[in-house]
């Protein structure tokens, strides 16, 4: 009996072991998309003879230890060589991360143990777990949706225009109640009639979101071709992080900007695009780099945005009343500074260091100016009648962002970013591939400025129209269109998760009653 014991163990550690690292596979750079429709099926045999909550909590976390250890593992590159502490502490903070987000996952298992335990069908329980559990990650503590369940299938454009009604969660759900489909015709648990049942909803809902992706493409197509257009031109400079912040190279670096974005002069003025911090000093210091600016946007007749550091004196004297931001500026073709957007979403332990003074260590890793505060709310920048979204870096990755611009009537989503950090690691793919997410959220173009890459324009449908190569100066020219055209992601957010956790308490509330029933029986 206890060598039975032993090799159920056993099993159930090599299962989840294999469903974390099939959940790795379905994400870039590394992993193929169509991976995630089976990566779950490993899980829920080391689940099928689970009776114990304790054991379902381990067997997901031991999948979510070996999912986001092979997601997160550029953590420890990032922070050997750009926050300059040991090893041993770049292993440990990446592990203590994948561990909390392993939580969730350890929580979906265990919970399946729990309600299928009760007699609810995985089949039910399942999908509707996992996008709760999502859900939560993406929100609690600052919220952390870096490639969640829906983001492997940021190529397959037909399936993922169902995000313009779901948002990002109804692509996870779909993808989590196929693999129990999977599981089930595996398992022969089933048989007759309700494996039939499962296995034909489950092709109905995929028919359905299919011919709404099919048909959603051809209306976005329909309403681009007489769409008003405007020219953009994204520059990627290529600047090495090692001298970024020197001073010594900061006219060095203007200049590359300036050749990029001054090889061809267009026929009608457009817009310039550069990265994130494309600007190593403070623009608002009226000096030699700050007038050099200005010349090139007047050299280039085109409306100029670009990131840089900004700061606010909210108080006189004192340098403890300075406050730095992470900042883009729009300057006029005529070289007028028409407005600036402050970045929102800070990165916790980039950009800002919660919970500094119990963890000083950590705050190596605010580099640059140091900390940076919090803008005061997403405001759109405005090119004549049109306006900008302005998604600074990792604001690109959460969906509120730009659903709150295009509720602000922003008919053009700017994404600029420096990925320098990351080096040629899976980090640059896989934060480029939430992005496009976010064109089909509220189909809009999307267009994409970054350091080192990846730079690209997509369109309204999430189609990638053009990107460029890691590691290289480029120069993207394209022409976009403005359509008007209000999700209903846009306008009701996530009423689908909303569905999903009142479908959840109601399986609770069914399990306490045939409890309360079955009490009363022995009594």
């Amino acid at each position: 009996m206890r060598m039975q014991s032993l090799n159920v163990t056993k099993d159930t550690f090599v299962l989840s072991f294999t469903s974390g690292i099939l959940l790795f596979l379905s994400f870039p750079k590394y992993g193929f998309g169509f991976i995630a429709w089976v990566a779950l099926v490993p899980l829920f045999f080391a689940l099928k003879h689970i009776t114990s909550f304790r054991i379902g909590l381990i067997a997901g976390f031991i999948a979510g230890i070996a999912f986001y250890t092979g997601i997160f593992y550029w953590i420890v590159f990032v922070i050997v060589n750009y926050g300059h502490l040991p090893y041993y502490a770049g292993i440990s903070i990446m592990l203590l991360l994948s561990s909390y987000l392993s939580i969730y996952l350890a929580l979906f298992a265990a919970g399946i143990v729990y309600l299928a335990g009760k007699g609810i069908p995985k089949i039910v329980v399942a999908p509707v777990l996992w996008t709760c559990f999502e859900y939560g990650k993406s929100h609690l503590f600052t919220g952390f949706p870096w490639e969640n369940l829906a983001y492997s299938q940021y190529l397959n454009t037909t399936l993922i225009q169902v995000v313009d009604i779901t948002g990002i969660y109804g692509v996870s759900f779909i993808i989590v109640l196929v693999n129990v489909i999977i599981f089930d015709i595996l398992n022969q648990k089933f048989k007759g009639m309700r494996l039939m049942a499962e296995v034909v909803l489950g092709c109905v809902l995929m028919l359905i979101i299919l011919n709404y992706g099919y048909l959603r493409v051809n209306m976005i197509d329909e309403r681009l071709k007489d769409a008003e257009s405007m020219d953009v031109t994204l520059i990627q400079g290529n600047i090495d992080q090692h001298i970024k912040w020197d001073p010594s190279y900061q006219m060095e670096t203007i200049d590359a900007y300036a050749d990029l974005s001054l090889q061809a002069k267009s026929s009608r003025p457009g817009l310039i695009v550069w990265p994130e911090t494309a600007v190593p000093f403070y623009f608002q210091d009226f000096n030699e780099l700050h007038n050099k600016i200005v010349n090139i946007a007047q050299l280039s007749g085109e409306w100029l945005l670009f990131g840089g550091p900004s700061y606010l004196k909210e108080c006189a004297g004192s340098e403890n009343c300075i406050s730095y931001l992470n900042s883009a500026f729009l300057l006029s073709p005529q070289g007028e500074t028409i407005n600036r957007y402050d970045k929102v979403h800070l990165v916790p332990y980039g950009e800002y260091v919660p919970l500094k003074n119990l963890f000083p260590f950590i705050g190596k890793l605010a580099v640059g100016v140091g900390d940076f505060r919090s803008g005061n709310g997403y405001n759109p920048l405005t090119i004549n009648d049109k306006k900008l979204g302005v998604l600074i870096c990792y604001e690109g990755i959460f969906p509120e962002a730009s659903r709150t611009y295009k509720n602000m009537g922003a008919n053009l989503l700017v994404n600029i970013t420096n990925d320098a950090w990351f080096e040629r690691t899976s980090a640059p793919y896989q934060h480029f591939s939430m992005t496009v997410f976010r064109a089909v959220e509220n189909h809009l173009y999307v267009i994409r400025s970054a350091n080192t890459g990846i730079s690209s324009v997509i369109d309204p449908a999430g189609r990638i129209i053009t990107t460029t190569e890691l590691f290289t100066k480029s120069r993207l020219r394209d022409s976009i269109k403005f359509i008007n055209y209000k999700t209903f992601y846009a306008t009701h957010g996530d009423i689908f998760v909303i569905i999903c956790l009142l479908s959840l308490i109601c399986c609770f509330l069914f399990c306490l009653r045939r409890k309360y029933a079955y009490a009363c029986r022995i009594k």
